[in-house]
């Protein structure tokens, strides 16, 4: 019998069983920002093991609120950039070079195929589209892992998610990945890896896969995979060409990270691509999803393009080819945060960043504040916000706020309108 993406990882970093299907892995990254690894570094601390077991393994940044918006928050950042510098952390990526952490870290070149990745943060699992396996962790085994560099897991079966056909002009991976959630619901995939495949996975490009494995854990999984292949190569050429001979030869190295023909999975579920249309959140889950045409008309007061599901690049140059020529409504306030520095000077020199300013924007510097409803961005009582990020939970912006999730082109599109809308790029 063949194996999964996942077990073979497992297999290859198991360095205990002490219980059934449970397995202690060795890890390749520890990834850290200042909201939940303060809470770590204070414990091992207090405990006389304030050490870390590879400070070349462990990678660090302040992305949640940035810069600091009260003593609270400053204190935060303060421990951890403390902690970086007294451990010789290198990559610390401190405010005027952060980004938010998982567009900043395989931006880097921080995760490659085959790698174990742990983080103190839920949506860890959008490392797994460069074939990894990356897990969200509590703060006893994030301590574990910054200690020892390892940590347990109960071993996940995997739900094989084959997206067939191609989608059409209009509809996104955002599009794709809510749709999935609907059909699989909010627990649906508890315990499991999601791994995507097919002819649309296979033709999208690594911030596409990102998107879709970021909202995984959205379905209840513990992680998000794909499949490498030279689209996984291309983007990490510029990290590991020193590595490899040619192209070639590094694709044949990441393709042993994929999944045997004859794996066995706990669950097929096929989606026909060709069939979905741009969708959007309603009420207070993530698998509350109707399509933009039935949501149409829906009144929002605030419109935000950012975070570590779409405040990349290709997310920016989409709501600025929808907005550009346009001006937001009069009783709209639209937010973008591009996720990184590099992504902020990329749209800067493309025009993009002027676009969102002639067109109303507020632009403002890389951060999570506003998904989380920390800052730059937080909703008052009753208030409606469209949102490319990744969680529409009751208060998740604000208390007594709504957020309405979807694709940087439908949020851009409702920007103008007003309300809940389709962009002119999708023609259904």
């Amino acid at each position: 019998m063949g194996k999964t993406i996942t077990q073979k990882i497992f297999d290859a970093h198991e360095v205990d069983r002490p219980a059934g299907r449970v397995r202690v892995l060795s890890l390749d990254r520890v990834f850290c920002h200042e909201i939940t690894t303060p809470i770590a570094i204070n414990d091992l601390a207090a405990t006389g093991r304030d050490r870390v077991f590879d400070a070349e393994k462990i990678k660090a940044v302040i992305d949640h609120v940035s810069p600091a918006k009260d003593s609270k928050t400053a204190e935060q950042g303060k421990t951890l950039r403390e902690w970086t510098r007294r451990h010789g952390i290198k990559d610390f990526f401190d405010v005027g070079a952060n980004g938010v952490c998982h567009a900043i870290f395989p931006e880097k070149g921080f995760v490659r195929p085959g790698f174990t990745v742990i983080m103190g943060d839920s949506h860890t699992c959008t490392h797994g589209a460069f074939g990894a396996f990356a897990a969200g962790i509590g703060t006893t085994d994030l301590e574990v892992g910054i200690l020892k560099g390892v940590c347990a897991f109960k071993e996940p079966a995997t739900i094989k998610v084959e997206v067939m056909g191609a989608l059409r002009p209009g509809v996104f991976p955002k599009d794709l990945i809510l749709a999935i959630i609907r059909e699989l619901t909010v627990n649906g995939a508890t315990n499991h890896v999601l791994e995507f495949t097919g002819p649309v996975i296979d033709a999208m490009d690594m911030e596409g896969r990102m998107t879709l494995c970021n909202m995984a854990v959205e379905a209840g999984a513990t992680c998000g995979v794909c499949l490498p292949d030279m689209v996984t190569v291309d983007y990490l050429w510029p990290f590991i060409k020193e590595e490899f001979p040619s192209r070639e030869a590094a694709l044949a190295e990441c393709s042993k990270w994929r999944s045997d023909p004859d794996a066995e999975y706990a669950r097929v579920l096929t989606v026909d691509g060709s069939a979905l249309e741009p969708v959007a959140t309603f009420e207070y889950k993530p698998d509350r999803v109707k399509t933009v045409r039935e949501l149409a008309g829906t009144k929002v007061d605030q419109v935000y393009i950012g975070s570590c599901t779409n405040g990349r690049l290709s997310d920016l140059r989409v709501a600025a080819q929808v907005l550009k020529g346009h001006r937001v409504a009069p009783t709209v306030r639209g937010i973008v945060s591009p996720a990184t520095p590099e992504v902020f000077r990329k749209a800067l020199e493309e025009g993009i960043i002027q676009i969102f300013m002639d067109s109303g924007f507020c632009v403002t510097n890389p951060t999570c504040g506003a998904c989380l409803g920390m800052s730059n961005g937080v909703l008052a009582a009753g208030e409606v916000c469209a949102s490319t990020t990744n969680r529409n939970f009751s208060g998740r912006m604000g208390k007594g706020g709504m957020v309405h999730l979807m694709s940087p082109a439908t949020a851009a599109a409702t920007a103008i309108a007003g309300t809940i809308v389709n962009s002119e790029l999708f023609k259904g």
